[in-house]
């Protein structure tokens, strides 16, 4: 009699830990969101949160921060796979937000730096315990630092020397 083998490959062990703590996180704290941009990184978050509670619903909503320059396909994308998975899809605008007078656009046009105080106050609004997000370590050296939980400020800022180990 062979014994079977158990062994995962790295993917699949990089996969289950992150279904486990999506579930322990919902198992403790009271509110979390996933934060979906229609991107590669919260393609897979989303898909994760999916086999996370399969074929249960995901228990919490996604997010998406909404420039205001994104291409229609990928707004497309966004609200066909909510609809596909039964789950809430809240929108934080920074258009919306520019208008209000709530933030101001940059003169470069880049509205990367003026999503945070629209993503901190949908936050706020909504009253979110945590946020799930993915980021690729090759990305970005400051990235690279993070650890599996990126604990913030008030402000939303990220202190590297202030992390847990």
């Amino acid at each position: 009699m062979t014994t079977p083998d158990y062994r995962l490959s790295q993917l699949e062990t990089l996969e289950a830990e992150s279904i486990h703590v999506i579930r322990e996180v919902v198992a403790e704290l009271e509110r979390p969101v996933l934060l979906f941009s229609g991107g590669k990184d919260s393609i897979v978050m989303l898909e994760l949160a999916r086999k996370a509670f399969a074929p249960a619903r995901i228990p919490f909503p996604v997010m998406h921060v909404d420039t205001g320059l994104n291409f229609p396909d990928v707004l497309e994308f966004r609200d066909k796979r909510v609809a596909e998975l039964g789950v809430q899809l809240i929108v934080a605008s920074v258009p919306d937000a520019i208008a209000a007078g709530t933030v101001k656009e940059e003169p470069n046009g880049s509205r990367n730096r003026i999503q945070t105080p629209v993503l901190l106050d949908a936050v706020e609004e909504h009253g979110f315990t945590a946020l799930f997000g993915g980021a690729r370590r090759d990305e970005d050296k400051a990235r690279a630092k993070e650890r599996l939980f990126s604990f913030r400020d008030e402000f939303g800022q990220w202190d590297p020397k202030n992390q847990r180990p």
